[in-house]
């Protein structure tokens, strides 16, 4: 096995299920894909059977209003794929084709845990290329109001630390700091849902969002109690799922990120704001190679998925 070599899939996975904010019925395949492929999209089910590739980049994102999109509605786009690229990148999962027949990334049940089984049960292939990374050189920083989000350099690795504060006892102010590995996303990261207070589900609905949300795939919350049966995953999953979130929509850098990531009361928005301002000047980052180093036996585990979160953006 080729130390800080690309990994793709063993082989082709399936899945299916609704989209959470469209509630419409979708099947997602993702392929292996060769070296320096990165992760691209292919939207199928379009008018007239048209097919549209979309790279996963930042550049690509036309929305973030409550879960991340790529491409543009006329010319075919793929909605909330946030999960499913937070448990690519979470799992080290460099090169993949994910082709998907409907307008958003199958919610499943709420998280990246079903994702990750799917992988693992195919598990990873190590290719002949070396990994390359995005190294952050300089400070950058994002605000909008009280929120903010920021990258840092980093001698080796990626560290986040994702802090959230909501005006409720139910969730309060939480604040969890990991540097990220297939270990760590997988005991604490994977399995925590997206979530949503049922004060504003009208709303969404008025607004086209949160169509296929349900108890199975959202932590539902009502005014002084969680709605869900089986209650929390974890006593801070609000957060976790926080992580999850932005390890996805960090993951459009195009390639592993060399850094730290630090926010304060941040979504999606200040997710693609902090990558734009840190591509915005050349001397902000290098491409780099070998820099991070796996860890034993990463390549023979599988990979991961991505979900939305229906809280705001700035809390």
């Amino acid at each position: 096995m080729k130390a800080n070599g690309q990994t793709t899939l063993r082989d082709t996975v399936t899945l299916t299920g609704n989209g959470v904010h469209s509630g419409k019925p979708v099947r997602l395949t993702i392929h292996p894909a060769d070296v320096n492929h990165g992760i691209v999209f292919l939207r199928t089910g379009l008018a007239n059977g048209r097919e549209r590739l979309i790279e996963a980049r930042h550049i690509a994102v036309s929305a973030t209003e409550l879960c991340t999109v790529i491409g543009e509605s006329d010319s075919g786009a793929v909605a909330t794929i946030e999960h499913l690229m937070s448990a690519l990148a979470g799992l080290g999962i460099d090169n993949a084709l994910i082709e998907v027949d409907g307008p958003e990334i199958p919610i499943l049940d709420g998280s990246a845990a079903l994702f990750v089984e799917a992988f693992d049960r195919v598990g990873l292939a190590s290719q002949s290329a070396a990994r390359r990374y995005v190294k952050v050189l300089r400070p950058v920083r994002v605000q909008q109001g009280k929120a903010f989000a920021d990258l840092r350099p980093r001698d080796k690795g990626f560290r986040l630390d994702v802090e959230i504060d909501f005006d409720t006892p139910l969730i309060g102010r939480q604040r969890k700091i990991v540097d990220l590995s297939a270990t760590v996303y997988r005991r604490e990261i994977a399995n925590a849902r997206t979530f949503g207070f049922m004060r504003d589900v009208e709303r969404l609905w008025k607004a086209g969002f949160a169509l296929g949300a349900s108890l199975e795939n959202t932590v539902a919350l009502g005014e002084d109690r969680i709605l869900n049966e089986e209650g929390l995953r974890h006593p801070d999953e609000f957060v976790r799922h926080k992580l999850l979130d932005a390890i996805g929509d960090l993951a459009l850098s195009g390639l592993p990120l060399i850094g730290a990531y630090h926010s304060y009361c941040g979504g999606h928005r200040l997710n693609f704001m902090v990558l734009d301002a840190l591509f915005a000047d050349r001397a902000n980052y290098a491409i780099v190679e070998g820099e991070a180093r796996r860890e034993q036996g990463h390549a023979e585990i599988a990979g991961g998925i991505a979900v939305p979160a229906f809280a705001p953006d700035i809390h």
